[in-house]
């Protein structure tokens, strides 16, 4: 059962925007009936998301909340308004995954003996012993009607609402099978008056107990890792939302200070911010001056400094000083609440392609139904009997049961995970791996992905008379005292520990000591010396500026004595891996948040000719956009919390696997490894799994199309359709294994 997580009731001018909760839907059949159900509410204008479970409603005052989730009852399905908050711990996903495999190890426990000793005593009838019928019932019991149960409760609760789906099928033939095994273990079996062939074909003693338990244990199967990739997929969310402020500081009147829930800020309310606090609202800097860590927002390292009358952010987070802050925008209102909005719709917008059996399912389960019924009618106006036309009808619906459609897809996942592991690869789900044939386009971000993410020092220029070594050391003494990233990168780039007195930062300019009697500053190049002061300094910068690294200059007693570069290092794999994907065929764009010149730098020694930078967040997603728009599709390749939005909204998305949550949350594929190589072998795989699903889903539905008329015919009998069954789902099981196999040849995405 799901359980609610938030509302959304945003007020327009005439226009209320609901959001529910919905439990019960099994299929994208499920969705439309819901989906039809809600718009035909005068006034109301619903799309509704299978893979969130959310109904999104526009309408009026009229009708209210409770009354639209009487509407979904009607339809047969459970609604709720949406009423806690963003980021609760409670998964409802990973809560009924949990449910579904141990009622998955359950049945399989019990299944395997069944299996085998149904078989025996249905081709060996001297085996059978006293009491065998109720050794066979006791083993399916328990899986058929236990084990099966979520499958019968959404099918009876379907059937008081006249309608069906995918659960109705498997409920049906389960308890068709179970019914049959039973009259026919327990029953008197009959002499067919028929002779000949038909008294070989149907005379035979039949079992159909492993046939009820099998289709039980596949299609939890394949419930049970659906559930766990939805519970990973809103993750995401919850991450992100996780990162925002629960509490503040506020100023009263007097001065004094008082904490607050976060979410009971009010505009234009004055709040503390101290140094590894987070931000609680977008504002304007009143007070203070700070270096403000926007990896949460940017995902770019550096940090950026703020002083009275700067713009500040919700969700990031200040290093040092104290600032006062006046609130600007709260709330939902938040450039960091609409990150979470971007993730969700994003994320929305990928799920409307629904799973290939969804789709068909919607036509596939009255069609079987129909034919069974036609089957029934059919012998009984040729002379049958009664027997032979429930037999016919019975095989029509046993065949037809989706065995080898529950294994399609969970196989080749799991064989494909298996093997992705050993290459560094995580694949998440299959839905948006159907782009990965087509794809054309990969986007990469910067700092993280391309590059290492961790700054060090580039190269350490002196004036004439300092020894590097030496200027070094007495700019890592002074910058031990700070917790600054770029002062992290210079205290690790040398051994030598100096002791520093004295200290004092000046945000935003640099941070100033005492180093064995000696007066050292080391800052931003127009706090150290003027444009036209040091010569031989100034030429060491605008060399590492275009180079696209940041620069620091070191002051001792006065005189400028040398630059330290900052970078951040390309990983060694990158250019490797670009040629891959450009031997391939596929077009390459670097998009990133960083200045132009460095990331012209990165995307030179890597080998990407495009480049976008100066891009925050929802720009990312307009350039996805926009490429998608033109006819790419896009893969995007990221690690940060601002990549979530753009690898949930691209075809295809990839997360570095030591990035954020919120970007391995957001993505379909995520990439354990450092050596980017794996991405266009990532790439690889994800095409593979895709093309085995496919062939398989062909399969699964060309075998019931095939069967059907065979059973409908009457030439089917228990023992046949089981072993046909069994072949079928020894087919895609072995079908999906070759997957173990990927990566020892040479593959290409483009095969």
């Amino acid at each position: 059962m799901s359980t609610p997580t938030t509302v959304t009731d945003e007020v327009m001018p005439s226009i209320r925007r609901v959001q529910l909760d919905l439990t019960g839907m099994s299929c994208a059949a499920c969705a439309a009936r819901v989906e039809s159900a809600l718009n035909k509410v005068p006034g109301v204008r619903a799309s509704v998301n299978f893979a969130t479970r959310v109904a999104t409603i526009e309408a009026g005052e009229n009708p209210s909340a409770t009354e639209l989730c009487e509407v979904v009852r009607r339809a047969g399905y459970d609604a709720e308004p949406r009423q806690a908050a963003l980021g609760t711990d409670v998964d409802p996903d990973a809560e009924h995954a949990r449910h579904l495999l141990t009622r998955l190890a359950v049945a399989a426990v019990l299944f395997v003996p069944l299996a085998d000793l149904s078989v025996m005593f249905a081709v060996v009838p001297s085996t059978r012993f006293t009491g065998w019928q109720w050794v066979l019932t006791a083993l399916a019991l328990p899986v058929v009607t236990w084990a099966a149960w979520p499958f019968h409760r959404v099918a009876l609760r379907q059937a008081r609402h006249r309608t069906a789906s995918m659960e109705t099928l498997i409920s049906v033939g389960i308890t068709a099978a179970s019914v049959w095994s039973l009259y026919t273990v327990f029953g008197e079996r009959h002499t067919r008056r028929a002779g000949g062939i038909w008294q070989a074909i149907l005379g035979s003693d039949a079992i159909y107990f492993e046939v009820a338990a099998g289709v039980t244990v596949f299609v939890l199967a394949g419930r049970y890792f659906e559930a766990r990739a939805k519970s990973q997929a809103g993750g995401a969310l919850r991450a992100l939302a996780a990162l925002s402020a629960k509490d503040v500081t506020v100023l009263l009147g007097d001065g004094s200070e008082m904490t607050i829930p976060a979410d009971e800020l009010a505009e234009q309310q004055r709040f503390v911010v101290r140094p590894g606090q987070t931000i609680a609202a977008d504002g304007l800097v009143l007070e203070g001056s700070a270096a403000i860590d926007m990896s949460a927002m940017t995902g770019e390292a550096k940090p950026q400094g703020v002083r009275p009358g700067s713009n500040v952010i919700g969700g990031t987070v200040v290093l040092d000083g104290r600032l006062i802050v006046e609130a600007a925008a709260v709330g939902a209102d938040t450039q960091f609440a609409g990150m979470v909005r971007l993730v969700e719709e994003a994320q929305a917008q990928k799920a409307d392609a629904q799973r290939l059996a969804d789709r068909i399912s919607a036509v596939f389960v009255p069609v079987v139904f129909a034919i069974a019924a036609l089957t029934a009618v059919g012998w009984l106006f040729a002379g049958g009997g009664a027997d032979r036309a429930f037999a016919a009808a019975l095989a029509v619906l046993v065949i037809a049961c989706p065995c080898a459609l529950g294994l399609a897809t969970p196989t080749a996942m799991m064989v494909a995970s298996g093997r992705g592991a050993q290459l560094g690869i995580f694949l998440k789900g299959h839905k948006a791996l159907e782009a990965t044939r087509t794809v054309d386009t990969v986007v990469f971000d910067k700092t993280g992905t391309l590059t290492t993410g961790r700054l060090s020092v580039g190269a350490v220029v002196t004036a004439e008379g300092w020894d590097s070594g030496e200027v070094l050391a007495y700019a890592a003494a002074v910058e031990s005292a700070s917790e600054h990233a770029v002062a992290l990168a210079i205290t690790g780039a040398t051994e030598q520990r100096l002791e520093v007195d004295d200290f004092v930062a000046v945000p935003g300019r640099g941070v100033r000591g005492t180093v064995a009697g000696r007066t050292v500053r080391v800052g931003k190049p127009n706090w150290i010396v003027s444009s036209a002061d040091a010569p031989c300094l100034q030429v060491a910068r605008r060399a590492a500026e275009a180079r696209g690294e940041s620069v620091v200059f070191v002051e001792i007693d006065g005189n400028p004595c040398g630059v330290i570069s900052i970078s951040d290092k390309v990983k060694s794999s990158a250019p490797d891996a670009l040629a891959a994907l450009h031997a391939r065929g596929l077009r390459t764009v670097l998009l990133t948040g960083d200045n132009p010149a460095s990331a012209a730098a990165v995307a030179t020694s890597v080998g990407i000719d495009e480049v976008i930078a100066d891009v925050l967040p929802d720009g990312k997603v307009e350039v996805i956009e926009q490429l998608r728009d033109h006819g790419r599709v896009v893969a995007m390749i990221g690690d940060g919390i601002n990549d979530g939005p753009a690898l949930a909204c691209a075809d295809l998305g990839m997360a570095i696997g030591r990035g954020t949550d919120v970007a391995i949350g957001a993505a379909d594929i995520i990439l354990v490894r450092e050596d980017l190589a794996v991405i266009p072998q990532a790439l690889d795989l994800a095409a593979a799994t895709m093309r085995t699903i496919k062939v398989n889903m062909i399969w699964a539905f060309g075998y019931n199309i095939a069967a059907i008329p065979i059973a409908a015919a009457g030439l089917l009998n228990p023992l046949i359709a089981g072993a046909a069954m069994a072949f079928s789902s020894f087919f895609v099981v072995s079908n999906s294994l070759r997957l173990r196999n990927f990566g020892v040849t040479r593959r290409s995405i483009t095969t």
